[in-house]
């Protein structure tokens, strides 16, 4: 059999290395756009020139001869025939007998002045957008970054090791809006400040001014004009769906899924931001493996989808937050903080829906599990953040965790 993957990023290498595994003598090909496997996370590193193309790369260097695994890298998939069973890319064809869609998702540009057609707009989501922001970013002094999410975030931290001051539009009253409590993100606001950087939060741009092909202002909504020599757009992702028209494959914003990954049509498959599942790291990879068994013949559903957890590392502070971030009425909030840290508990109905941890996360395992397993904490005798997992579990002379009784009475 030939297994074929669409996209080399955490679901559809992890697909490749599981097929080869369950399957030894079956042929499988990976076709990503990228020339070089990477990882989103370390996008930002490259930028500053703490990596490069190679060390990007969330795989050994060897992984593809290790697996034998065909690569076509640098070529992008035009249209799929269902019923051939074949995938058209630039410059060839290719049949299958199962296909994974795992070409993750885009940068969404927002259809504001000339954002779309302008040179010196960048966004911020392939190796490819790295290259030319680091490239445009060498000459320019005025950067304005349009978001204040993670990625925005992100960006912002690399023109600042390169020892650019950028100015940041927020349409939300905090950075990092979706990820952080207020509190928590002011933190990383200041020490932003405090490297020079500018933030106009709680504003909208209403339209640009060009020079030449360029943008040289962004327009705000209140009225003032910020100077830019180059753009970084960071307003949002849309699933990477462009090449499946006419390919008879049902989706929507993303592909629609069964709890198989199957698609509607049988032997092909999608996996992480494409199909709109949880695009974060560990559940991309988990989406990869599941689909990659269901596609040798071992059918098991995916089940985790728990996925509201961010981990948050600028200037050295480190954050997590897993949950819900803002409590609700009725809930009930703790929380602890001194000079070196900040954590958040939110209990709704007894139980732990939130936590944010601000200095030390080393206990942040503990916290995943209470919060994704629906776990009551309010029966237990004991400030909430004194509580571990010896509150829980012990170990059996088998070396096992099994449940207390503590644990089962909540």
């Amino acid at each position: 059999m030939r297994h074929v993957i669409i996209g080399a990023g955490a679901a559809g290498l992890t697909a490749a290395k599981t097929i080869r595994i369950l399957r030894p003598e079956d042929a499988v090909t990976v076709i990503s756009a990228d020339e070089y496997v990477n990882s989103r996370c370390m996008l930002h590193k490259y930028i500053s020139d703490e990596r490069d193309e190679q060390t990007v790369s969330f795989v050994d260097e060897d992984f593809f001869t290790k697996y034998d695994i065909q690569w076509l890298k640098g070529k992008r998939v035009t249209h799929i025939d269902s019923s051939a069973r074949r995938v058209s890319y630039d410059g060839g064809q290719l049949d299958f007998d199962t296909l994974l869609i795992a070409t993750g998702s885009n940068s969404v540009t927002p259809p504001i002045g000339s954002l779309r057609e302008s040179e010196n707009v960048f966004g911020l989501r392939h190796l490819t957008d790295a290259q030319a922001i680091k490239t445009a970013a060498a000459d320019a002094q005025d950067i304005v970054v349009i978001g204040a999410g993670l990625v925005g975030l992100d960006a912002v931290y690399a023109l600042v090791e390169l020892g650019k001051k950028p100015v940041v539009v927020e349409m939300a009253d905090s950075v990092l809006a979706l990820n952080l409590d207020a509190h928590a993100a002011g933190a990383y606001q200041a020490l932003f400040e405090q490297a020079g950087c500018e933030f106009y939060l709680g504003f909208k741009v209403t339209g640009t001014r060009e020079k030449d092909g360029k943008i040289t202002h962004v327009e705000l909504d209140n009225g003032e004009s910020l100077p830019c020599d180059m753009l970084i757009v960071a307003a949002g992702v849309r699933p990477a769906v462009e090449f499946l028209q006419e390919s008879g494959i049902a989706y929507e914003r993303a592909i629609n899924v069964d709890e198989y990954l199957k698609t509607n049509i049988d032997g092909i498959y999608a996996a992480g931001d494409v199909a709109g599942l949880s695009g974060i790291w560990p559940n991309a990879m988990k989406q990869g493996e599941i689909a990659a068994k269901n596609m040798c013949g071992q059918q098991e559903a995916y089940t985790d989808t728990f996925a509201v957890k961010n981990t948050v590392n600028f200037f050295g502070l480190v954050t997590l937050s897993v949950g819900e971030r803002e409590a609700q009425e009725g809930d009930v909030v703790y929380i602890l903080e001194d000079r070196t840290c900040y954590n958040k508990a939110i209990l709704r109905d007894g139980k732990v829906v939130g936590v944010i941890l601000q200095g030390d996360i080393s206990n942040s395992g503990f916290w995943q599990y209470l919060i994704k397993n629906k776990i009551a904490v309010d029966n237990i005798d004991k400030p909430v953040f004194k509580l571990s997992f010896a509150d829980f579990f012990a170990i059996d002379d088998k070396g096992e965790f099994y449940w207390t009784a503590m644990a089962n009475e909540g």
